[in-house]
């Protein structure tokens, strides 16, 4: 795996030296209203492999602060996902766990004429903050004295106002020329029923109020974060200053990571999953990790290609093929390499033995001897991939079989096609061969074929469904550019195909990996029953298989 080196590492390293901390301690602290993506895989690996470059720890903490749209299923879904990944956090706690000391936090602040009960609306406020160019206006309710901020915060937490009717906010500057430190909301009231909590709490803390306190709570010394929260990091800093915190944390941000072709968005995830554009955040065309790991990519692919791409102040944009790539890097000595034909057309020859199974060897890695040998069958009818022959050979460089032409069939014998049968529609049903005996793969050194070509056995054939994936979404162009994300997805992003799977693969599980001869990495999909087995294309070969 790629060593981690960045500017943050090179923060903790100073910060060790020069005794600011003594410890590393960092947190990856999620929301649980939506499954991780592929974005969120930076800001895991990055937590976790910085902390262990120095012997620390991380933290995972979920951020339902948020209870509207918070549920258990995606806390189960994240844990299950770290695991996957390869990272056991310190301790796995919840925001919701601090909800009690956050308001004690909040109560000092009120009496210390740094935090005020409001009665504005969320338009009001919105309005009263003014804009980038005009500084705003106090609310109205500003100067409430300590004692009724006390009562009428009291009275929020007891339930006595409506969802929206009032607000806790801090008492900074309505001047300051980052709007973030005009005055902001800390609570606002939610009657709703939390995940874990139940109805004990009506009042929630906003994120900017609350992350900082537990990050201090925890003794987090390295707060990581995306670029975008860089104008928000002063308030942070305010909170951490003016709530008698004594292990203070630093907040750092590192550059967001976009992929081309790639929806980054968990708001634009859910609205896939719910308008029923894909059977469910573990779809394979998805981001999801989940998706990506159903549709068999590893978590030493992932971690690889988040370390491979860097680390930086600034947002970035990688190419998608990356992914793919540093994939067959993984697999390229791991995954087996049985038969598989994908778009089939029978052959029969004609000269072999009716009733005949012959079992052949074959390696199960051709480049990694320690992957052992396996067994392959061969008798009289076999099928092969249709795009492998051709009635007429076109000119010298076709090297696959066609009507009066030679191939190897890979490890078993030459073959000679001399007939087809065709349907009403004039596609091809059969092609009759005929095979020489002398030519068995391993006994054999004499003339040379016109290619070699794998094939399934049909004695031995499993049924198999292949389901192979184009991104999800269209390449943005001039004409589209301008169009809404659904507008955008691609009508052709899944096509499946029925074809066999060598016998050996009868034991398949879900998750297992392969390197089907000449059609690409797939993985088994859950999916399949024992009569019908179900692949999904995790990515092609350097010449993959073609829709």
């Amino acid at each position: 795996m790629a060593e981690i080196n960045n500017f943050i590492k090179t923060i903790m390293q100073n910060d060790l030296d020069s005794g600011k901390v003594d410890e590393i301690i960092t947190r990856f602290p999620p929301e649980p209203n939506a499954y991780l993506h592929i974005g969120h895989a930076r800001a895991i690996i990055t937590n976790f492999e910085l902390a262990k470059a120095f012997n620390g720890k991380t933290n995972l903490r979920f951020d339902d602060t948020n209870p509207a749209k918070e549920d258990k299923e995606f806390v189960e879904g994240i844990i299950e996902d770290l695991a996957w990944l390869g990272y056991k956090p310190a301790n796995i706690f919840y925001g919701s766990d601090y909800f009690e000391a956050t308001y004690e936090k909040a109560i000092d602040l009120i009496k210390r004429g740094l935090a005020y009960v409001d009665d504005l609306s969320q338009e009001e406020i919105s309005k009263y903050r003014g804009t980038l160019n005009e500084p705003g206006k106090n609310s109205p309710y500003r100067d409430r004295s300590v004692e009724e901020n006390l009562k009428l915060f009291e009275e929020m937490k007891e339930g006595k106002y409506g969802d929206g009717e009032k607000t806790l906010r801090a008492k900074i500057d309505m001047a300051s020329p980052n709007i973030n430190m005009r005055d902001p909301v800390m609570y606002r009231i939610l009657h709703i029923n939390h995940h874990r909590q139940g109805t004990k709490w009506c009042i929630f803390p906003m994120y900017d109020f609350a992350h900082p306190l537990q990050d201090s709570f925890e003794g987090i010394t390295h707060s990581l974060c995306s670029l975008e929260y860089d104008n928000h990091r002063v308030l942070y800093d305010w909170v951490v200053d003016n709530c008698g915190i004594e292990k203070k944390p630093h907040q750092y941000e590192f550059g967001r990571l976009n992929i081309t072709n790639t929806i980054m968005s968990k708001r634009y995830l859910r609205a896939l999953v719910d308008a029923g554009k894909v059977s469910g955040y573990d779809d394979p065309r998805m981001p999801t990790l989940c998706g990506l790991r159903r549709r068999g990519f590893t978590p030493d692919a992932i971690r690889n290609f988040i370390l491979g791409t860097g680390l930086s102040r600034v947002n970035s944009t990688v190419e998608s093929d990356q992914l793919d790539e540093e994939l067959r890097n993984d697999l390229r000595l791991k995954a087996l390499r049985p038969n598989a034909v994908i778009n089939p057309v029978k052959v029969i020859i004609d000269n072999y033995p009716e009733g005949k199974v012959e079992w052949l060897d074959a390696p199960n890695n051709p480049e990694n001897e320690e992957a052992g040998m396996r067994k392959i069958s061969f008798s009289r009818e076999v099928y092969i991939e249709r795009d492998d022959f051709i009635e007429e050979k076109p000119n010298k460089k076709w090297k696959r079989l066609a009507l009066g032409v030679e191939v190897r069939l890979m490890k078993a014998y030459f073959i000679t096609a001399n007939s087809v049968e065709k349907d009403e529609n004039g596609n091809i049903t059969v092609i009759h061969a005929t095979y020489d005996p002398e030519t068995k793969s391993g006994e054999f050194d004499g003339r040379k074929p016109n290619g070699n070509i794998h094939y399934v056995d049909s004695a031995t054939a499993i049924p198999a469904e292949f389901r192979l994936f184009e991104p999800l979404m269209l390449d943005e162009t001039e004409e589209n550019k301008d169009l809404d994300f659904m507008e955008r997805l691609n009508p052709d992003s899944m096509h499946v195909f029925e074809g066999f799977v060598e016998g050996s693969l009868k034991d398949t599980k879900p998750l297992d990996h392969f390197q089907f001869i000449r059609n690409g990495y797939y993985c088994t999909d859950k999916d399949s029953k024992e009569d019908k087995l179900v692949f999904n294309r995790t990515c092609g070969l350097k010449s993959s298989f073609k829709l």
